[in-house]
């Protein structure tokens, strides 16, 4: 994907190269004690007529560095200039409060590396990005103090094209909503790149749980989204909203780049209004099963490395937020207060009608763990999948599935089928079958290479049509046994031997039994071996699947996990390509 500069309020200014000073070693009383302490003090201050004072103070201000969010940057820029002006004092100092705009990606991989000491506060616009920043042992450490304000995430579309869908009367679920938005070319959805963007992590999320709540359980439609968002996406939430088509215009709704909705907040839509006639702004739904918001969490950056002065002047400003003026400023940028509750000036600003859901009542935000999976998924999908299929053909997938009239074999192929439909061109998936004995002495026979399935060969045959011929010529070897582990070494070699940087590599290994094989390599050798060809900077996990009732799940899992990968166990073979797909998010979702 390609990266681009952005505007200069949403760019990365450079830090400050004045030194700042430090107190090392000194243990700052947690945040909420700060919060009560600074709260007190202002009291007392404005009591005894200190706040604010009057005359300049410029000389002995505490000088704070804020990186933000580049939505509500601007809004902390404002109230950090009435609290300049209004000469607003923490412990008795004035407050010298400095803003910079930084997407909070970029942010949390400086922290999650060990850097980021050039401010004393973080305000990303989810509390998302704080586990990125803290996912490493030498992560610089952040303190979350509370939360600022909030925004909802819904979809924000043309006049035109929201009339098409019957707004603002007709509501939608996310699944709903999505499925109407991406199920041709009449209407296009865009949206910030879920890995870079906290709104289109948590929108995929929830069309993912909404899928599922209407009967999705294989993930299918979320991944089918994800494909078709993945082609429409931009790099950050600042681009986003450059992709909107300009006007009604045929030049510009036929243009394929130009998009009529988008996975949008509140906020964003609110501003967007703001600088627009009002026939040409954007209407927003609200879905029906809820509404994520954005929290944006007030966060202190190695607190202990602060002094005293500055500590407590970063909370003052936030608790500056809490007080009637700040929260006139956050409204003012389109901002809810930090409950969430609904402003109806805000709402209307920002494209929202009633009877559109716009209150959110009793929502649970999506888990983590459910976040995480999403983001794996649209690792896999933006990345594309390089995968080595690995089939068990021996004589036992010639038994019949109970309840089917068809053989073990026979339900797989349909199945392997059915999960080749789920991949783009740009995946790229390869076939091996094993038995014993195969290839002389080997276990194995390679039958079809791991390429794009969109290339083609000479003859001009897609590499999928061959694939998926090769799936359906798999044919159980009469009278041959399980060649489980040499086979599972083997691939797993040629699979590190051809890694792709840049793409989800995995081998997918099918069996119906345990290793039948004397003459192989011993299981404990096998998962040392794979233990030591592990490299974390090529990873190649395997997903084990156990094919009915004599396959051994303990083993697969066993061997798997050596690798980084999954062990999986199915009764009816039929089940394979969901286990599939479902093994390659989470696998995706680990690395």
């Amino acid at each position: 994907m390609g990266r681009h500069s952005l505007p200069d309020e949403y760019g990365a200014a450079a830090p400050d190269p004045r030194p700042r000073a430090r107190a090392r070693g000194r243990t700052v009383a947690i945040a909420t004690v700060l919060v009560l302490a600074v709260a007190a003090g202002t009291a007392v201050a404005g009591r005894n007529g200190l706040l604010p004072l009057g005359g300049s103070c410029a000389d002995e201000a505490v000088r704070v560095d804020v990186v933000a969010a580049p939505d509500i940057a601007p809004a902390l820029r404002q109230a950090a200039t009435h609290i300049r002006d209004k000469e607003v004092t923490s412990d008795g100092h004035c407050m010298d409060v400095r803003v910079t705009p930084r997407d909070a990606y970029q942010v949390a991989d400086a922290l999650r590396a060990g850097k980021g000491g050039e401010y004393e506060v973080w305000v990303p616009d989810s509390a998302l990005w704080l586990d990125r920043a803290g996912s490493d042992s030498d992560s610089t450490p952040v303190t979350p103090t509370g939360n600022l304000a909030a925004t909802p995430v819904g979809v924000a579309m043309l006049p035109s094209a929201a009339r098409s869908l019957g707004w603002p009367s007709k509501t939608y679920s996310w699944a709903e909503l999505t499925a109407a938005a991406t199920s041709g070319e009449k209407l296009r959805l865009g949206t910030a790149d879920p890995a870079r963007s906290a709104p289109g992590l948590l929108a995929l999320t929830m069309v993912g749980a909404s899928a599922a709540e209407a009967g999705d359980k294989d993930n299918t439609q979320v991944a089918e989204a994800a494909k078709i968002l993945a082609s429409r996406m931009s790099d950050s939430d600042g681009q986003v909203l450059d992709t909107l088509a300009r006007d009604d215009s045929g030049t510009e709704q036929g243009n394929p780049r130009r998009n009529q909705a988008l996975i949008l907040t509140e906020q964003a839509a609110h501003r967007h209004n703001a600088g627009t006639e009002e026939e040409e702004g954007l209407d927003l739904f609200y879905p029906k099963d809820g509404t994520p918001l954005l929290d944006y969490p007030f966060t202190l950056v190695d607190e202990r490395g602060q002094t005293t002065d500055e500590s407590r002047a970063a909370v003052r400003f936030m608790t500056f937020f809490g007080e009637p003026e700040g929260r006139r400023v956050l409204a003012r940028h389109g901002f809810r207060p930090e409950s969430g509750g609904a402003d109806e000036a805000v709402v209307t600003a920002a494209g929202g009608r009633t009877p559109q859901p716009y209150e959110l009542e009793e929502f649970e935000p999506p888990a983590p763990e459910a976040v995480q999976e999403t983001l794996g998924m649209w690792t896999i999908t933006v990345q594309s999948a390089r995968l080595t299929t690995v089939v068990d053909a021996s004589g036992s997938m010639a038994q019949p599935v109970p309840g089917r009239d068809q053989s073990r074999m026979d339900v797989t192929k349909a199945s392997l089928i059915q999960a080749l439909s789920q991949f783009t061109p740009d995946d790229e998936i390869g076939l091996w079958e094993f038995a014993t004995h195969l290839d002389g002495d080997k276990d194995f026979r390679k039958l079809v290479e791991t390429r794009r399935l969109g290339d083609r060969d000479e003859k001009g045959k897609a590499h999928r049509e061959k694939l998926t011929a090769a799936f359906g010529d798999l044919t159980p070897v009469p009278d041959g046994a399980t060649g489980l582990y040499d086979t599972t070494l083997a691939a797993y070699r040629a699979a590190q031997d051809s890694y792709v940087s840049g793409k989800f590599n995995a081998l997918v290994i099918l069996t119906d039994g345990v290793n039948e094989d004397p003459g192989s390599i011993s299981r404990s050798s096998l998962v040392a071996e794979l233990e030591g060809l592990r490299d974390p900077d090529r990873p190649v996990p395997v997903i084990a699947i156990a094919v009915g009732p004599a396959a051994d799940k303990e083993e697969v899992k066993e061997i798997a996990e050596a690798t980084g990968g999954s062990g999986h166990q199915v009764s009816d073979p039929a089940q394979i390509h969901a286990v599939i797909l479902k093994a390659i998010m989470e696998a995706g979702s680990t690395l």
